[in-house]
């Protein structure tokens, strides 16, 4: 059996529908430690969640707040939340703070460029700041990707995704095939998440916390301000002399993590039935192809142990008194043991990657036009336009054409042809103030430019 074969299994129809890792962790103090789960700004309606911790239970909560006010003193909250079985569930790290986490692996900056050669490399430019492809939030559907020159072979991408083709895609963000990536904001593409990963804690006990900040000086003593302003502003967290740190300001009721009785849990899936959605078309060939790929790098991915550093106050490694389930599972229901290690995936995935062929890398400029229209809505042109520049910028290789009462911008790129009458030129030859050109758009960019 080939390197490029030996999971060939994974990708049969009558294959396991996925593999599941689930292995327990643990404050690094100790299982009675304290940690930090995230916090979640509150629901619209704040009644449905108020913010804070996401816990859940499953039966028999009670939860209340009580605020007291004595006549001239300081307002006074408690907050009570219980479950008299001990059962709830509260979310650690979410499965989009996950993906987040292990994506950037693939950048040549991460574990010294050991995964990079397997994605392109795509950047994205902005002023002073390089932003990878990988760090953005919504990978090929993020608006800064979106308002750069990739926007139309993304869109191509998009658009041949829907008509069951996911090769254009896999070619500049494979990443997106295995994390997930909704084009929510124009083409409406949407693929499922191959990898899933979320850390849950399971009953429990909410804590809360106090503090006070004490000033190193009386700054009332030194005539900053008077006695009376002091006296105002303390514990008054509002107040301007306390928000700059004038005056002490105690703090009380705030977050103070949980502990966690029933223990911390990682549960990651690799769904297998939702990789063999992928299709290049009718092609069985380049379609088993893409699959292995994307197989090779979910692989990876999934096999990647991160960091345990998740925020201040959790940090958290395995439990070693529990063991690691890794199996795969399969339609029935049957479980069996899995014992791919993450040298056999990056092996298989070095391989996979070679046969199908890592699209190119590039780094391309954010361009702040596109990212106008897009915010007021306006749609770039499209089709042909005919008159005299107005405008050019040989840095930027943009320019503008007047036609008829409209001023319209126009783009280039590296594909974009420059033609005197029948013969290729150059965008200093051809796009020269006040002459006239035909201009072949396709979303503000120039396909083919000719002078007349």
């Amino acid at each position: 059996m080939s390197e490029l074969t030996k999971f060939d299994q994974y990708l049969s129809d009558d294959g396991p529908a996925a593999l599941v890792i689930r292995e327990w962790l643990m404050p690094v103090e100790g299982p009675d430690g304290v940690l930090f789960p995230a916090t979640f700004a509150p629901a619209e309606d704040k009644r449905q969640f108020a913010g804070g911790y996401n816990i859940d239970y499953s039966a028999g909560s009670i939860s209340a707040k009580f605020t007291y006010e004595p006549q001239g003193g300081e307002k006074l909250q408690s907050e009570v939340e219980r479950n008299p079985n001990g059962k709830n569930v509260c979310l650690i790290d979410s499965v989009g703070s996950q993906a987040n986490r292990i994506e950037p692996m693939f950048m040549p900056d991460k574990h010294e460029g050991k995964y990079a050669h397997l994605v392109p490399q795509i950047v994205v430019k902005a002023g002073e700041k390089e932003v990878s492809i990988l760090e953005a939030g919504h990978r090929a559907g993020d608006a800064l990707v979106r308002c750069s020159s990739l926007q139309q072979e993304l869109r191509d991408a998009f658009n041949t995704l829907l008509k069951g083709d996911a090769e254009k895609l896999a070619k500049v963000a494979p990443t997106s095939l295995v994390f997930g990536v909704w084009d929510s904001r124009d083409t409406q593409a949407k693929l499922p998440r191959v990898i899933g990963s979320t850390i849950r804690a399971f009953d429990v006990r909410k804590l809360t916390r106090g503090a006070v900040y004490t000033p190193p000086a009386d700054y009332a003593a030194l005539e900053v301000f008077s006695e009376e302003e002091k006296a105002k502003a303390e514990g008054d967290a509002k107040n301007p002399l306390a928000q700059r740190g004038f005056v002490h300001v105690p703090a009380s009721g705030s977050h103070g993590g949980v502990i966690a009785d029933g223990g911390v849990r990682r549960d990651a899936t690799l769904g297998l039935a939702a990789l063999r959605l992928l299709h290049v078309g009718k092609e069985e060939k380049k379609t088993l192809a893409l699959r292995r790929y994307i197989l090779g790098l979910a692989l990876v991915a999934f096999t990647y142990k991160p960091g345990g550093y998740l925020r201040q106050g959790c940090l958290l490694v395995i439990d070693p008194s529990k063991p690691v389930e890794f199996v795969e599972v399969h339609p029935t229901g049957e479980r069996k043991p899995v014992k791919i290690t993450h040298d056999d995936a990056l092996k298989y995935a070095t391989a996979a990657a070679k046969e199908f062929g890592v699209g190119p890398s590039k780094t391309v400029d954010f361009e702040k036009e596109r990212a106008v229209a897009d915010v007021s809505g306006k749609q770039e042109q499209t089709g042909t336009v005919t008159g005299k520049v107005a405008k050019t910028n040989a840095t930027a290789k943009t320019f503008t054409v007047k036609q008829g009462k409209e001023t319209i911008a126009v783009r280039t790129s590296e594909a974009t042809k420059f033609l005197k009458g029948d013969a290729e030129s150059t965008f200093e030859a051809v796009v020269v103030k006040k002459a006239v050109v035909v201009a072949e758009l396709s979303a503000g960019v120039a396909v083919k430019v000719t002078a007349q």
